[in-house]
């Protein structure tokens, strides 16, 4: 990999770019269960961990595109999963009580994607403005960017609550524009998600690179391929 275009403003996603949001979820998945003791309701924990992951991810991807709302997917996303094991005593207000305690959990774990302290330090020192751009949860970012030590590195805080719509939609870059001085022929994007990340900000005219963590076939040639892609957060190193 060469480096190429000189970029001035990074525009860089936290959730499993940066922050291990997935590994630190598990733990805090099984956390939970412990706390309120469903094994009453689930010989078999794993029954409830596939059915939460699985209602999490169609959830949030349904989020990023504007289909539901914030309060929507705090209460599904736990109400799906404890329906098999509960039925109709999944109450909402047991599910808002429950995603309380696993928020709580989730945003004070310290663990971060390999890499990422040493590429973030490594930016900082080559002079590049650095935003974080996140679909995230006011109030959890916070916590999280504190508990894992990365909150110095970022110029700007840029959340989907504040900018009233989520990745990939082109409102959320033109307000993360706004915010952060940034001109997108001198902007990166960074970030692990394909649609949300990559998709949305080459939509608008930013280049895009693509930490394919999660094994996205990316084929030579495609006109909507990533401009650049790593399967190592390190790799950045040899681009920018």
């Amino acid at each position: 990999m060469e480096k190429n275009k000189v970029y001035k403003d990074l525009f860089v996603d936290f959730d499993d770019t940066l922050y291990d949001t997935h590994g630190n979820s598990e733990i805090a998945i099984r956390e939970t269960f412990e706390y309120y003791q469903l094994g009453r309701y689930f010989a078999d924990p794993q029954v409830f961990y596939d059915a939460y992951w699985e209602a999490n991810i169609d959830l949030w991807g349904r989020y990023s595109k504007g289909e539901i709302t914030r309060d929507y997917l705090i209460v599904e996303r736990f109400r799906r999963p404890l329906s098999v094991g509960m039925g109709d005593a999944a109450t909402e207000a047991y599910c808002l009580e429950m995603s309380d305690q696993f928020l709580a959990y989730c945003s004070n774990k310290p663990g971060t994607v390999k890499g990422a302290h040493e590429l973030m330090q490594y930016l900082r020192e080559k002079g590049y403005r650095m935003h974080m751009t996140s679909n995230g949860f006011h109030e959890v970012q916070y916590k999280k960017l504190a508990a894992c030590g990365l909150r110095d590195y970022f110029d700007t805080i840029v959340l989907s609550e504040d900018a009233g719509v989520n990745k990939p939609a082109a409102g959320y870059f033109e307000y993360a524009f706004k915010q952060t001085g940034a001109k997108p022929e001198t902007t990166l994007m960074i970030g692990d998600n394909l649609q949300t990340d990559i998709k949305g900000a080459m939509a608008v005219g930013i280049d895009a690179l693509l930490f394919n963590r999660w094994g996205y076939d990316i084929k030579s040639g495609d006109p909507e391929a990533p401009t650049y892609t790593v399967s190592d957060l390190l790799d950045i190193k040899q681009i920018i």
